[in-house]
């Protein structure tokens, strides 16, 4: 018997209709996973479902045990018990733990805040969720997956049935996301319902009871999660069927376009101590080399401090275009030989989100479009119109905002920003976190297509099959230190966590 429902509901903004007629329900004690690629909807029905978009806004109807409810506002969801925990966390950094488990009801006496309150309170909340974790220390101290688990204790103290998870796990390594998924499991046997939205169908697979499947706009199916396969989630997602998920180019290595030797990065924050060191690979035309490791391995660091964007002392050499030369001082200069960076934070280092499409695609070729100091517009937009065309980036025009488009829209941008200044090699970091999986097929797509024109790609992963899956060779850092060079044939998913778990 369903706890929830959302019968043919539609939502209209200016010149789109983001739902038509999507019904979903929700049992109690049902985990309901929520699946569709960038634009599909899935955020405006659990918007509409919160309060965020309030009664009247949109048509349909939404009824909680079998009554109508309308919510006015994200506080009129919450006290129908209903919590979200969105994939952005709302916390206060700042704030401790037990300020944030009771932020906007701490309890006042006579004007003043009753601490003894608000620690007994808070506590009673931690042992919702079984989290161990100091009361007084500042949210900002604690890891992304205790953040996580703060969340839902928030909402568990508020009486919620319901939670509508967000991408809870986009942040989270996999030790954290296996712990959430258990402990989700365990809610769920106490009669508390979710409702599960994620990118990453491997998880869908692993703790949901139904799918539901959208796509543009409109729901294509519900069925219980042991009648649907991954393949067949995904075909449903993308409209069509998707037989090979990890496409690794079939392309033979050319010549070494980058080599590096002995590359050691100093942590600015400790001097003495690297978060590289002497690391030495080659990067060879027509290859995908990865690189793997755990959270905290250097991967990040690796690709940001040879891009010319290290934040601590370089050591080392580089051999680039066939010359010896020194690490790069700026990414002007690892511009210039040929060299580009996807970093894995596209909106805070990829993007500037509250500017048209067509600036953001010229941000690292802007010299070339000028001429006589002024910017040549008609080569501007023919250049940026091609750059939309081959990337098939979905814009209203190139005039629109970056920030109103998909996920995956705005990472195609990022992408065809660097492929504008026809790179060498190029380095993806991250290059498919918080993207629908048709966006990443048509990624992978791009990858094999860029290898083939002879570009070498390093491509840094969390998604470890994504990383064995497409990689002609890997590299395992661990604590900074590669410990690991593999073939493909022999970069199995154990042999590649034993180098990056290695000690000593």
């Amino acid at each position: 018997m369903a706890l929830l429902e959302l019968k043919n509901i539609t939502k209209d903004f200016p010149g789109v209709r983001a739902l038509d007629g999507v019904s979903f329900d929700l049992e109690r004690g049902e985990i309901h996973a929520l699946c569709g690629e960038n634009g599909a909807g899935k955020s405006t029905l659990i918007k509409i479902l919160c309060g965020y978009h309030p009664y009247g806004s949109y048509g349909g109807e939404v009824l909680l045990n079998h009554q109508p409810v309308q919510f006015k506002d994200l506080k009129a969801s919450e006290e129908k018990g209903i919590a979200l925990i969105a994939q952005e966390l709302a916390l206060v950094p700042e704030l401790s733990v037990a300020e944030n488990l009771l932020l906007g009801r701490w309890p006042v006496k006579g004007g003043f805040i009753q601490w003894d309150e608000v620690h007994r309170v808070a506590q009673k909340a931690l042992d919702l969720v079984a989290l161990k974790v100091d009361l007084e220390k500042p949210i900002r101290e604690l890891g992304i997956g205790q953040q996580q688990m703060i969340e839902i204790a928030k909402a568990l103290s508020k009486k919620a049935e319901i939670l509508v998870l967000d991408e809870p796990t986009a942040a989270l390594t996999e030790s954290d996301t296996a712990r959430l998924l258990e402990f989700l499991r365990a809610l769920k046997n106490q009669g508390v319902s979710s409702i599960y939205i994620s990118h990453r169908i491997e998880e869908v697979g692993q703790i949901a009871d139904r799918v539901t499947v959208l796509r543009d706009g409109k729901s294509i199916i519900t069925a219980p999660m042991f009648q649907l396969s991954q393949e067949k989630i995904i075909a449903h997602m993308v409209g069509r069927e998707v037989k090979n998920l990890y496409p690794r180019p079939q392309t033979t290595a050319g010549p070494v376009l980058l080599a590096v030797k002995n590359f050691s990065v100093e942590d600015p924050a400790n001097p003495g101590r690297y978060v590289v060191k002497d690391v030495s690979f080659e990067v060879h035309a027509g290859e995908v080399l990865g690189v793997a490791g755990l959270m905290g391995a250097g991967r990040t660091a690796l690709l940001s401090s040879l891009f010319g964007a290290a934040r601590g002392k370089v050591e080392g050499t580089l051999v680039s275009q066939g010359n010896p030369r020194p690490p790069f001082t700026s990414p002007e200069q690892a511009i210039g030989a040929g060299v580009a960076l996807v970093s894995e934070d596209r909106k805070r280092y990829g993007l500037v989100l509250e500017s048209p499409v067509e600036e953001n695609l010229i941000l690292a070729y802007m010299r070339k479009l000028s001429r006589h100091g002024f910017l040549d517009q008609p080569a501007i937009e023919q250049e940026c119109e091609a750059q939309v065309r081959a990337m098939r980036i979905k814009t209203p025009s190139l005039s629109s905002w970056v920030n109103k488009l998909s996920g995956g829209n705005q990472q195609k941008v990022v992408l065809g920003k660097w492929l504008m200044t026809r790179p060498q090699v190029l380095f993806l970091d991250e290059p498919t976190r918080g993207i629908d999986v048709g966006a990443k097929s048509e990624i992978y797509e791009l990858m094999g297509q860029l290898a083939a024109q002879g570009i070498g790609i390093v491509l840094v992963s969390s998604d470890l099959p994504e990383v064995l899956g497409l990689s002609h060779r890997v590299l395992v850092l661990n604590q900074g230190r590669m410990t690991a060079k593999l073939e493909a044939q022999e970069a199995t998913p154990e042999r590649v966590l034993a180098a990056a778990a290695l000690k000593g």
